[in-house]
């Protein structure tokens, strides 16, 4: 079963918990002490384009890349309202290419923890590295083994929309940190019926340690690991996390 298939005709409905402009601000904030107030910026794991949208507006050129094609029509509807000049790129993280370099990228709402590998992980922060700018900026966030496993853990969680409804049935992996969600989707057809649909979505959890050494490791400098969106230090029930890397000079081949 697809991850984000139908889920992602509601997926804008059923995340209206995350404060997307809230976090653009802190994002513009880090981006703007780093001396990058314009130009490129790359989303990965753009989904239905809500972060793409808000920094677009700010001023960035922006870019979004999703593997999902049903998550970038979304996001093409909402640049058809915009009007915003937003590339979209339907790409995985793991493989993603552009044609130059940005000068910052930007990943939301958990889009590393799909990243289940960490051999995968090292790949997308290599990747990464490679398409910064020199001294360019990467910003993202993941859910952490406490979110997994004490917040959410072996729970189930039903929601009711106008346009549907969804059963969420959370279970997660403590020897080998995998999250799994299943998803069943009642999403009302055109005429007024529902049709069923599921979906399965695997996550990781990494420990702080190991993500600094993967962004290392991938030839960036570790500039901070931050409770999401504040400024202060990861608590011990921080459910989700934001770190901040700096492309430090790549690796020149003979």
């Amino acid at each position: 079963m697809e991850a984000y298939g139908d889920f992602a005709k509601v997926y804008d409905t059923f995340m209206t918990d995350i404060d997307y402009r809230e976090w653009a601000v802190y994002i513009k904030e880090r981006l703007k002490e780093q001396g990058i107030r314009d130009g490129l910026v790359l989303e990965l794991g753009c989904g239905t384009g809500t972060m793409t949208e808000l920094l677009s507006e700010a001023g960035y050129d922006m870019i979004g890349v999703d593997n999902s094609e049903e998550m970038l029509a979304e996001a093409m509807e909402k640049r058809i309202e915009s009007g915003h000049d937003i590339l979209y790129l339907l790409q995985d993280m793991q493989e993603f290419e552009l044609y130059g370099t940005v000068r910052a990228v930007v990943s939301v709402c958990d889009s590393m923890n799909y990243i289940t590998e960490q051999e995968e992980l090292l790949q997308v922060f290599s990747l990464v590295n490679n398409y910064l700018d020199p001294g360019g900026i990467f910003i993202f966030d993941m859910n952490t083994v406490y979110k997994y496993r004490d917040m959410i853990g072996d729970a189930t969680i039903a929601e009711n929309q106008e346009d549907g409804s969804f059963i969420w049935e959370n279970s997660y992996d403590d020897e080998n940190n995998i999250n799994v969600y299943e998803l069943t989707l009642f999403l009302r057809r055109q005429d007024g019926l529902y049709e069923k649909s599921e979906e399965v979505h695997y996550q990781r959890a990494y420990h702080e340690e190991t993500v600094r050494k993967l962004i290392e490791e991938a030839g960036m400098e570790f500039l901070g690991i931050y409770d999401a969106y504040t400024l202060n230090p990861p608590a011990q029930d921080s459910g989700r996390l934001t770190f901040i890397a700096r492309e430090k000079g790549k690796a020149v081949n003979d």
